[in-house]
């Protein structure tokens, strides 16, 4: 797990809208692949899954105020796909939350 500090204003809403807005498109211009992730919002909880190809979450994503929590799951880590989502959380964290480089 790592903590991502939010720096600018951002509403766990706005950064779910984010996710299911731009990580499609960039996982699949990435991975020149036709797999579509599932962005899926339970309460404080953002999941990113891929049912059809994953049994359960690749990332889980915990708000908590002034952090968020990124749950990377552990039977994946060394998924090619799972690889890619998590640089393109990491670009899409600076650009968003304000996170650096070294926080991430």
């Amino acid at each position: 797990m790592k903590i991502v500090p939010v720096i600018k204003n951002i509403t766990f809403d706005d950064l779910y809208n984010v996710l299911r807005s731009e990580l499609n498109p960039i996982f699949q211009q990435r991975r020149l692949q036709d797999i579509i992730l599932d962005v899926i919002k339970e309460g404080d909880t953002i999941k990113i899954l891929q049912p059809k190809l994953y049994e359960d979450y690749l990332y889980k994503l915990i708000w908590k105020g002034n952090t968020l929590e990124v749950h990377e799951s552990e039977h994946y880590v060394d998924d090619i796909n799972a690889l890619t989502i998590g640089g393109i959380l990491d670009e899409l964290f600076i650009e968003h939350l304000g996170a650096t480089a070294p926080q991430i």
